[in-house]
This record gives structure tokens, C-alpha cells and sequence, in this order.
């Protein structure tokens, strides 16, 4: 039997997880054999496999490979805030509030079809239906570029909410079938973290695509949505070659490799169960109150993400700037938030919290709205509100983050999970369909219902965090009396899920 090495464990602990590896044969058809596959993680002399070597080569072979399909979702939903400063509004002669119209439109079609996306997945696969949503939503962006009137602009929006609907559910399931517990709330924020990257680099997209006025149309904001599209189909064409499906079929892993992921996933998950889709499970997560919880921990943080995403250059324009240095003025608020992601993702992590960092994101997040709201002329202090969007965004993106791991974390069962997620991304969403409707044309440049409305709603997020940290803690507290926390999910087959009393949820 191959040792296992892993950076100090117990000889006891390797030998028990050696045995668990070898419990769960490959029988799958694995994907074609990568020649350069071959890993640091596995000796082939020693037949060791050194389990954080593997670790890394798993991100680096999954995060930037999801990571950059998630930018190119959010470069295409939030484009259009880059495009009305380039003259959208006027060209379609959009009136009173059907731009915001427009914008809800997209989040009504994203919250229907989110559920119903992550179902196709589960019975279906990662490399197949990702890349194939990308392209659909590459197309839809594309055309976007080409609409000559409100009705075209209305149904494109409507269309990319629905093939853009199953990108982030279903890669935060995918995660669930590759990390530990305890590994994917880290992983979740630095892939949510190309949100921020996103906004950074609309911006500069935007200020160099907007010089192309005068080509083909007499605003650049054709060209946005069509270069922006386009690039994402060719990506999205690439994925069906760099997206991997699961461990058993990945073809950069070894034999050895993937017996030993499975084994380190039994110890602590689901994931190595070979679960069959049923609708019961459904009804399990549609039953489960903490699955709404989780969806309302979301919902309370969506309205201030995408109105701080979709509305970020008009309110910069607003502050008395051009139209192309309102764009390059949305560069280092995103660029801080990707920074705060990254470091409240990581003390999260070292720490074992979750709670108390998405309320402390939060309230760093209220301040900015405050600056924001206090400042009674922007247009002559505009520098005092371009500091509060530091703020908002500084605490907006990680508290994000930290909230849509929850699901992944806390709830067992590969169905109910897959169901979880979904649910928490459609109720979630649904704050942004409020979202899109208040930041009105005449509200500028204070937009005093806009910025009260997501202060409102982050105050709400610190209070749905706090119920589901003294619910998570009460509940483990019940069942720590009942029965020890299970170790080894993998190798049970009486397993029902986190209703088993001997799960324990994190918060």
C-alpha cells in the first residue's frame, strides 16, 4: 500500500486515510491523459503523494480557469453602466426610467432560470454545460452591441440574465466536489474576487473602447458590448478544453492522485458519495429554513453589489467628471476591493469565522454610504464621495463573498447543496431587482434613495448574520450533546445529510 505523505501527519492518520483511498476505485472513464500532467505532488520512486503540492496544483489547474469565465460574467452584466456613459440612454432615447427597466429585466431572467440551471448540471457536467452557458451568454452580450431600439434592449438584457444564471451556482457546487470543507470559503472569495477585477478592468476597457466613436456608429458604446461578447465566446470555445469535470475523470491527476482525493474528501464531505439525482433532495433544501437564511444573507448584500457594480460610472460622472475619466475613476475602488477580498478571505480562513467577518465587512461598507450621504454637494466635494465609494466597495466585495460560501460549507447532500446554492443566488438576486430600480435619472448627483436603500439593506445583512450565528451555534451545541461531529462522511452509507446529528455546521 503507497504512503501517504502530508506535511506532518500523524503516522496513525496517513495509514487511516490510506486505507479510506484505497476504498474507492476509479471506474470511470477518464478524460484523455495529459502528457504534462506529471506533478511534484506525486513521487512515482516513493509512491508518495504530498498532499499540499496536489493542493496547489488543483488551484491552479480550477481558479483561474473558473476565475476568468466569472470575470467575463461580470464584465457582460455590468458593461452597460460603462455604456451609458457613452451614450446608450440617448442613442436608444430611453426615457424617465427605462434604462432601469432594462437592468431589471436581466435580474428577473437570472432569479427564474438559476434553479433549473444547477439541476441541468447535476445531471449533466461541469465541461460541458459551463463553457456552453459561456457562449450563450457571449452571444447574447454580442448583440447587445447591434440593438437599435428599446424593445431589442429590453429582450437582450432579459436574455443574458438567463444564460448567465448557472455560472456561479454551479461553480460553487463544482468546488464542493474538489475541496474539503474548510478549503472552499477561501476558494469562493478568490473566485468572486474576479468580480472586482471585473470592474477594474471595465473601466479601462471602456476608456479605450469609447475612443472608437465615429466607427461604424457615432457612439463607442456598440463597440463595448460587441469586442467585450466576442471575446467571450473565444474564451468560452477554449473552456471545453481547460474546464475539468470531477477528480475521477481529470486528466492532470494520477491513479494515485485521485484515490488520495477521495480519500481527504471522505473525511469531511459528501463529495465522494455517488449520489443519483432525485427530486426529494430537492424538496429537502426548499424545506431546510437555514437554506433561506443563507439565500436572505445573500439578498441583503446583492442590492448594494450590483447598484455599487451597475451605477458606480454614472455616479462618478455625476460628481462633475468627463464620460472618459468617469471610467478610469472606477479603477482603484475595485481594485481596493479586490485587495480587501482577498485579505478578510484569508483571515476568515485562518480563523475558522465566517459571521463576524461579513458583519465587520459590512459595517466598513455602512461608512461609505454615510460619506456618501452626508456630503450635500458632491459636485463641489467630489473628492469626499469618491472616498465613500472606497468604502462601500472595500466592504461590499468580501462581505459578498464570505456570505455565498455559506451554502458549500455548511450543507451536505450533493443534490441539496447544488439546490442550496441556486436558491441563494435567486433570492439574493432578487435585491437587485429592487436595486436597478432606484438610483433614477433625476436623483444625481446625491441619490439619496439609491444610497439610503443600500446602507438600509447592509444594516440588514449584519442582522441576518447574526441570527445565523447564534442559529449555527445553538443547533451545534444540541447536537454536540446528542453525538460526536462525524469524521469521515465518505465512508458512511447511512448518510442523509446535514440533518444527521452528527454534522456541524460552521459560523
Amino acid at each position: 500500500m503507497a504512503t501517504l505523505v502530508t506535511d506532518g501527519r500523524p503516522p496513525a492518520k496517513a495509514a487511516e486515510e490510506d486505507t479510506a483511498a484505497t476504498a474507492f476505485p476509479v471506474d470511470k472513464k477518464t478524460e484523455a491523459a495529459d502528457p504534462a500532467s506529471a506533478s511534484d505532488s506525486d513521487d512515482s520512486e516513493t509512491g508518495a503523494v504530498n498532499e499540499k503540492a496536489l493542493l496547489r496544483k488543483i488551484d491552479w489547474r480550477l481558479l483561474p480557469a473558473v476565475g476568468i469565465l466569472y470575470l467575463l460574467s461580470f464584465l457582460d452584466r455590468s458593461n452597460v453602466g460603462n455604456a451609458k456613459v457613452e451614450g446608450l440612454a440617448k442613442d436608444l432615447n430611453m426615457t424617465g426610467n427605462q434604462y432601469l427597466t432594462g437592468l431589471t429585466l436581466y435580474f428577473i431572467g437570472y432569479v427564474i432560470f438559476e434553479v433549473p440551471c444547477n439541476i441541468i448540471l447535476k445531471r449533466t457536467t461541469p465541461r460541458f454545460w459551463l463553457p456552453t452557458l459561456t457562449i450563450a451568454w457571449g452571444i447574447v452580450a454580442t448583440l447587445l452591441g447591434v440593438v437599435h431600439n428599446l424593445a431589442g434592449f429590453f429582450v437582450a438584457r432579459f436574455f443574458l440574465g438567463v444564460t448567465e444564471s448557472g455560472l456561479f451556482p454551479g461553480v460553487v457546487y463544482y468546488f464542493s466536489m474538489w475541496y474539503k470543507r474548510r478549503e472552499r470559503q477561501y476558494r469562493i472569495s478568490l473566485f468572486f474576487g474576479a468580480a472586482a477585477l471585473a470592474g477594474s478592468f471595465g473601466g479601462i476597457l471602456a476608456f479605450g473602447i469609447g475612443h472608437m466613436k465615429g466607427v461604424v456608429w457615432e457612439n463607442g458604446w456598440h463597440w463595448i458590448f460587441i469586442l467585450e461578447g466576442l471575446a467571450t465566446i473565444v474564451v468560452a470555445v477554449a473552456a471545453y478544453w481547460f474546464i475539468h469535470n470531477y477528480p475521477d475523470t481529470a486528466s492532470f491527476l494520477s491513479d494515485k492522485e485521485r484515490k488520495f482525493i477521495r480519500a481527504r474528501l471522505a473525511s469531511d464531505s459528501d463529495a465522494t458519495h455517488d449520489e443519483s439525482f432525485t427530486w426529494g433532495n430537492v424538496v429537502k433544501a426548499l424545506r431546510d429554513p437555514k437554506c433561506w437564511l443563507y439565500g436572505l444573507s445573500f439578498h441583503t448584500m446583492s442590492l448594494p453589489l450590483y447598484t455599487f457594480s451597475l451605477f458606480l460610472p454614472t455616479i462618478i460622472k455625476d460628481l462633475g467628471y468627463t464620460a472618459a475619466n468617469a471610467q478610469l475613476l472606477t479603477i482603484p475602488p475595485y481594485a481596493f476591493a479586490f485587495i480587501t477580498t482577498l485579505t478578510v478571505a484569508i483571515y476568515s480562513e485562518k480563523f475558522h469565522k465566517r459571521a463576524i467577518f461579513i458583519i465587520g465587512s459590512a459595517s466598513f461598507a455602512i461608512i461609505g454610504y454615510i460619506i456618501l450621504l452626508s456630503n450635500t454637494n458632491p459636485k463641489a466635494r467630489p473628492g469626499v464621495s469618491y472616498v465613500g465609494t472606497f468604502f462601500a466597495a472595500g466592504g461590499i466585495y468580501p462581505a459578498t463573498a464570505l456570505a455565498l460560501s455559506w451554502p458549500a460549507i455548511n450543507v451536505s447532500g450533493q443534490t441539496k447543496r447544488a439546490v442550496a446554492n441556486a436558491m441563494q443566488i435567486s433570492i439574493g438576486n432578487c435585491g437587485a431587482v429592487l436595486g436597478t430600480q432606484l438610483y433614477r435619472e433625476f436623483d444625481g448627483p446625491r441619490y439619496i434613495v439609491g444610497h439610503s436603500f443600500a446602507l438600509g439593506y447592509l444594516a440588514g445583512n449584519i442582522t441576518v448574520s447574526t441570527v445565523l450565528y447564534f442559529l449555527l451555534r445553538k443547533e451545534n451545541a444540541k447536537r454536540e450533546a446528542i453525538t460526536p461531529e462525524v469524521q469521515d462522511v465518505g465512508d458512511l452509507v447511512d448518510w442523509e445529510g446535514d440533518d444527521d446529528p452528527r454534522w456541524r455546521f460552521q459560523y
